[in-house]
């Protein structure tokens, strides 16, 4: 039978889905420890977190710096026996830092969270810190800062968070060469005896695991005693700059473009009808401000508007790099197409489209193990009801053409949205 393809596939329209409950345990020494036991294949993921980002150092720059020095020495290794250990069994290891926390993440075969263990254990308890290879991460992190610094849409984002937070605050702060060469590898074990030796942790176990996975990770990190930081996370002011920032670069083609706010958290009322609002303008490859921008005037190849929700705060942002010559352009008609948001309500048959979209994305976006841990991570450090993404697609269902009216009358009022433009 030959394939008509005149015809539409069939479709369902997703209405829920069904979201796993992770199983909660306590290790010995009182730290948490979350199991997400889905998947086929005989692979995992073994996530260490500690509140150890920007928010709680004392020294500009230690934090960022004290995480990715974890894996260069500890007592017993050198930085190339810590590679050389995860290499050998297919393990792969991340170290990643926030403004919010520090993450040691490996991904590894289950066979193999044994030697996994042993070795993160090591680095979370017996860091060295050695100067030659704090040296080469350091020289390494200015190079690219230095490449980076030339970039229109590098410097318009950090630009556009500095302005909205201030150049003080964790979630405003740029790196600076002259703080990254100031640096001491004393100012890193400092941070590192504050914020993670023998301080409270969360574990997060995801993939093919069970209850012998479980009891190796309270062996190798539930043995270890655990105390209260010493000093509490730092308070930091919001200084924001309202007026717009135009910063022309003459030897630049092309100028980035960020206009947007301060916004909230995702456990804000309005979180939801900001979401689907969000979308309606910017959200995805078939939203007003694509078919605009890209499709009808052909200023720029992509266009996005995000809503960016962290723990201390969020933010609301759109972004674009189009041609020097259009970006006074590009800013006219972002102002239109939140006018007629503004003035007009989205047509169902639109506002239909966005939600199966959503919704489509969502169901999507829970393919895999690792995909699911984010969810539950994201929800047990954000402090989100045990509900809230297994009626997320419901409560996106349920927002109305009205709500979103409101939210860009509420949110979008143009002499209040931050306009950054680099270029």
């Amino acid at each position: 039978m030959q394939l008509d393809r005149t015809l539409a596939p069939d479709f369902r329209t997703i209405e829920t889905v069904q979201f796993p409950t992770p199983q909660s345990v306590v290790l010995d020494n009182g730290q948490p420890l979350y199991v997400i036991n889905v998947g086929e294949q005989p692979v995992v993921r073994l996530e260490v977190l500690f509140e150890a980002g920007t928010w709680h150092e004392q020294v500009e720059g230690a934090s960022f710096f004290t995480v990715k020095m974890l894996s260069e020495g500890t007592k017993n290794h050198t930085s190339a026996q810590i590679s050389g250990h995860f290499d050998q069994i297919g393990a792969f290891l991340e170290l990643s830092h926030t403004p919010d926390r520090a993450n040691v993440m490996v991904y590894g075969l289950t066979k193999h969270l044994e030697t996994i263990l042993e070795m993160v254990s090591e680095m979370l308890h017996e860091a060295t810190f050695p100067e030659k290879e704090f040296n080469d991460i350091r020289n390494i992190t200015l190079q690219n800062l230095r490449v980076n610094l030339e970039k229109s849409a590098y410097v318009a984002t950090n630009t556009f968070k500095e302005r909205l937070f201030g150049s003080a605050h964790p979630y405003g702060r740029m790196q600076k060469e002259e703080r990254i060469t100031a640096l001491l590898t004393s100012d890193l074990e400092n941070f590192y005896h504050q914020r993670i030796k023998a301080r409270p942790f969360r574990v997060f176990l995801s993939g093919q695991v069970g209850e012998a996975e479980i009891a190796l990770v309270n062996r190798f990190l539930g043995q270890h005693s655990v105390f209260e930081p010493l000093l509490s996370t730092i308070t930091s002011e919001i200084v924001p700059q309202t007026e717009p920032y135009w910063l022309e670069k003459e030897d630049s083609v092309q100028s980035s473009v960020r206009v947007g706010r301060r916004l909230f958290k995702r456990q804000h009322p309005d979180f939801y009808r900001m979401v689907m609002a969000n979308e309606v303008l910017g959200g995805y490859f078939g939203s007003r401000l694509m078919k605009n921008i890209r499709e009808e005037k052909g200023f720029t190849y992509g266009i996005s508007a995000s809503v960016v929700p962290m723990r201390q705060e969020g933010y609301w942002v759109i972004g674009t790099d189009v041609k020097k010559e259009f970006a006074q352009a590009t800013l006219d008609e972002i102002q239109k197409e939140i006018g007629i948001m503004q003035n007009e309500l989205v047509p169902a048959e639109e506002l239909e489209v966005v939600k199966n979209y959503l919704a489509g994305e969502f169901a999507g976006s829970l393919n895999t193990p690792f995909e699911i841990a984010d969810r539950v991570r994201l929800m047990v450090l954000e402090g989100l009801d045990v509900d809230f993404y297994s009626n997320y697609i419901q409560r996106l269902r349920v927002v109305t053409a009205e709500e979103i009216q409101s939210m860009a009358q509420q949110y979008w009022k143009w002499e209040e949205l931050q306009r950054v433009i680099i270029g």
